[in-house]
């Protein structure tokens, strides 16, 4: 099938899933995760209507930025972000979705506070409770959420996070049940300046689980482009290194 057909049956599996709990399709914000694929054909998937398009690794982002930038896509960063790569995102970001430590929070402040500008967030929610992925403990994240208010240069906008790679259906939506608790909490306590206006969670794996519980912006890259040649764990790392569980990267 081609890019256009693809997209046109995720659309038509998002609109499914959607009226299964009472939501409209136009409800769910659809952002295409493009690791790996070329210019030429996320030019293509934006041809056919893909509007948002989100990237994994800051390098190869801007890269394509540059072949792209004329094409009118909206450019989310959705992988984990170092410190030392927070000029070059703030190149091409509209919104960064892994926000998940006060660190980073305080480096894209700076950055920010030197462009005289704002930036929208997600805060990265680590609901599978994996030593292997990014995201702050749900039992923090409020926490982070508080602290984050405090700086004007960024718009907090809702949560994040990545499924347990796993068939187990229930084990899944445990996942996602847990990001839409904090998801109302955090509503409900009305902190200043934070507007949870989206809850990113589902891949092309597990989307419409993800929608089905609560989420209102997905991001699916396989189920549109087709299968990677490289591996999740260069985008995902098995591991973290010291400084990642310090909160310093």
């Amino acid at each position: 099938m081609s890019i256009k057909e693809n997209l046109e049956q995720v659309r038509q599996n998002i609109a499914d899933a959607a009226g299964k709990v009472g939501k409209r399709p136009e409800d769910i914000t659809l952002v295409m995760a493009t690791k790996t694929v070329d210019s030429e054909r996320i030019r293509e998937a934006i041809k056919a209507g893909g509007r948002i398009i989100g990237e994994n690794k800051v390098q190869e982002a801007l890269k394509k930025y540059e072949i792209l930038k004329r094409e009118g896509a909206e450019w989310h960063f959705i992988g984990h972000l170092q410190t030392n790569k927070v000029r070059d995102v703030l190149k091409f970001a509209d919104m960064i979705h892994s926000v998940d430590r006060l660190h980073l929070v305080e480096k894209l402040d700076q950055r920010l506070q030197q462009e005289g500008r704002s930036l929208d967030i997600l805060i990265q929610v680590n609901t599978s409770h994996e030593e292997s992925k990014y995201g702050i403990s749900p039992e923090e994240a409020i926490s982070l959420v508080r602290q984050t208010a405090r700086y004007d240069t960024l718009k907090i906008c809702g949560l994040m996070t990545i499924g347990l790679f796993t068939k187990d259906e229930v084990i899944i939506r445990k996942c996602f049940k847990a990001l839409k608790e904090i998801y109302d909490a955090i509503t409900k306590e009305g902190i200043d300046r934070v507007c949870m206006k989206y809850l990113s969670m589902g891949m092309s794996g597990d989307y419409r689980i993800a929608i089905e519980e609560g989420a209102n912006m997905v991001r699916i890259g396989t189920a549109i482009f087709g299968s990677r040649p490289t591996p999740d764990a260069y985008y995902w790392p098995s591991e973290k290194t010291d400084a990642d569980r310090a909160g310093k990267m």
